[in-house]
């Protein structure tokens, strides 16, 4: 009992016991989206990374409790880039979700605390949070209806000639800007069938936007009574930018749903957001169509939050034929095609909190979907690119990537997307400044680069699970806290380049229950990096890196995937791999079928993983992205009923 108690006083007096014990700081409860909650937990201490929170949910009025994944502990992953000056620690705490919940919810969230080394502070958190609704128009306020200026039949009282006279009561010419007779929290506006096409140029342009052909939209709704302007359903309405830069400038407005526009003719159809100036909030983009545009909804202002981008149609400028990536001085040839022209740029882009960005149908652009590369994240969470879902998206035909979380900093959740042929990468993280960031479900086909996740920049944070990838995974720049469950990575037969590699920055990683089809001929097929246990690798040399020829040499000198297998394509119902000698083919999502046979060796092969795959038919979870037995998944709009958007 002595030596016990002089033991304690010494680690105490050394500071060994104080640094290794948690103290527990604030908690953050992040914006909720409608499928998923994210959370952040401050701490100081924990040296030794043992201390853990498990968490728990339930339905408000429910008394059984449901496990969910624990938070992730972060803090201390060091990311940087020299090039842009980027050096940023990760803060100590922790981080996570609870996934796939129902919209419109109210949710009892429990977080308990535990260390082995001492806890202090609350260690229990109870949270009551709702989850989002899709935003609807308000059902009393008043509407407003809009037909071009040449409609000569009946029209519906009070009627307007423009959206812009309609929305400030905006006249022409200099006139345009007296706004004298604005639109309310609540209104509607209805745009009748037709074309509103912008004539810039004319000192009396009829839709009221001389010389730049914008349409800036500055009014405040409320999350109750949005500002709505929608198409009547009398047949298409379709806002023509007439080649102009921006069409709709809505970084001043709150609260405005656009639903069943098309807009076309432009750079960038809906800008809402300028970093470090102004940003949109609570901005709905629903059921519309883009079509040649240079970039779809785009916002880099941190204090944006809420979006919700669903059910649109995206098509950009670029080659439709050919899949041509992107080069320069400071890279590699593109191949025989050369350098793409940056024409399309991103069909969504943003950053701040809570966006939702789901069922868009995308194509012919140089990246699908981002988050803004932003660098160091702000302090406060309502500015940072954390709580983000970009699910059940259909991408095709990309100059570089499928998805970026590349700024995203916690609970970005990239979830049951379907992307093929991107020439540089597939789902990108390049960094991520602690995360977690969720992969869970994707589909990806025909990454010519190799790079199927583009895991470089240092990110931290990083969990894959359940995606079905027909490509190879070679990126040699470290992660952090990385971790495999539940994938199917099948190689092309690539001459010279392994099916898999796993760059770990630090000694927190995992990978197992994974299936690989290697490829033929190819020595080197498992290519492993990882640090000792508390040491980190961040400038890897040439022979920190182990090869390994088989799976089995790869468990038995790593102990990772022990319950890993081999797969090959005849494990598919309809699935053969893209021709590696082919980079600029362009492939269709429609001629083939991801899904498992159901003698399939990566039937019942996974291992469950709460909140994710708790609804898993027959023994176990399958690998991959789709479950055998399980409902079919919609990728893209739901009004396009699966047909395809891009033939």
């Amino acid at each position: 009992m002595i030596g016990s108690t002089l033991l304690f006083l010494c680690l105490l007096m050394s500071g060994t016991f104080a640094e290794n014990s948690t103290e527990a700081g604030r908690f953050v409860i992040e914006h909720p989206t409608l499928r998923n909650l994210g959370f952040e937990w401050q701490i100081q201490g924990d040296a030794n990374r043992n201390a853990t929170v498990a968490v728990q949910f339930r339905k408000a009025g429910e008394s059984d409790w449901r496990e969910a994944l624990p938070l992730v502990r972060i803090g201390g992953e060091n990311i940087f880039r020299r090039r842009e000056n980027l050096d940023y620690t990760v803060p100590e705490g922790f981080a996570g979700s609870i996934l796939n919940l129902e919209p419109g919810t109210e949710y009892e969230c429990r977080f308990q605390m535990a260390d082995p080394d001492g806890l202090t502070g609350e260690t229990l958190q109870t949270v009551t949070v709702k989850t989002r609704s899709e935003p609807q128009p308000f059902a009393n306020g008043r509407t407003l209806h809009v037909y071009p200026v040449d409609h000569d039949g009946p029209r519906q009282e009070p009627s307007f000639t423009s959206l812009l006279q309609a929305y400030y009561g905006a006249g022409l010419g200099d006139w345009s800007v007296v706004w004298e007779r604005r639109a309310q929290p609540g209104d509607t506006i209805v745009m009748h069938a037709g074309i509103y096409r912008n004539e810039r140029l004319n000192y009396v342009d009829p839709q009221m936007t001389p010389f730049d052909g914008t349409m800036s939209l500055t009014l405040k709704g409320t999350a109750e009574k949005p500002i709505t302007i929608k198409s009547a359903g009398d047949g298409e309405v379709v806002f023509d930018g007439a080649g102009n830069h921006r069409l709709f400038d809505v970084m001043a407005s709150r609260h405005h749903i656009f639903d069943g526009l098309t807009i076309r003719n432009t750079d960038v159809g809906i800008f809402a957001g300028q970093k470090e100036v102004l940003g949109a909030v609570g901005l709905t983009v629903k059921n519309c169509r883009f079509e040649n545009v240079g970039f779809g909804v785009w916002t880099e202002y941190a204090g944006s939050s809420d979006f919700y981008i669903a059910d649109n149609l995206f098509l950009g400028r670029d080659d439709r034929f050919r899949l041509i990536g992107w080069t320069g001085p400071l890279w590699a040839s593109a191949g025989s095609y050369g350098s793409h022209l940056l024409t399309s740029y991103y069909a969504i882009k943003v950053y701040g909190p809570g966006h939702v960005i789901a069922h868009n149908a995308i194509a012919y652009f140089h990246d699908g979907i981002g988050i803004s590369t932003y660098g160091t994240p702000p302090e406060d969470p309502d500015q940072r690119a954390s709580s983000i879902d970009i699910y059940n998206n259909d991408l095709h035909l990309f100059n570089d990537d499928f998805i970026e979380t590349d700024g995203g900093v916690h609970n970005v959740r990239v979830m049951n997307n379907r992307g093929v042929n991107a020439a540089h990468g597939g789902y990108s993280a390049q960094p991520v400044f602690g995360g977690p960031v969720y992969f869970i479900g994707n589909l990806l086909y025909h990454v010519p680069s190799g790079v199927a996740f583009k895991f470089s920049a240092k990110p931290a944070g990083l969990f894959v699970y359940h995606n079905t990838i027909i490509a190879e995974q070679v990126i040699k720049d470290p992660s952090s806290n990385m971790h495999y469950r539940n994938n199917l990575f099948l190689g092309r037969d690539t001459p010279d380049r392994g099916i898999m590699s796993w760059p770990n920055a630090t000694s927190s990683f995992s990978s197992d229950y994974n299936g690989f089809r290697p490829n033929k001929g190819v020595a080197k097929q498992y290519n492993w990096l990882a640090p000792a246990a508390g040491a980190t690798i961040y400038e890897p040399q040439p022979g920190d890196w182990q090869s390994f020829a088989t799976l089995a040499e790869f468990r038995a000198a790593t102990s990772q995937e022990m319950h890993g297998i081999e797969v090959d394509f005849d494990d598919f119902e309809n699935l053969s791999p893209p021709d590696p000698s082919s980079r600029h083919a362009v492939y269709h999502s429609t001629d083939f079928s991801f899904r498992l046979k159901a003698d399939s060796r990566a039937v019942d092969a996974g291992v469950v993983i709460p909140t994710v795959n708790d609804n898993f038919v027959g023994k176990a979870p399958d690998l991959g992205a789709l479950e055998v037995g399980a409902p079919a998944t919609t990728w893209g709009p739901r009004w396009l009923k699966g047909q395809p958007f891009y033939r």
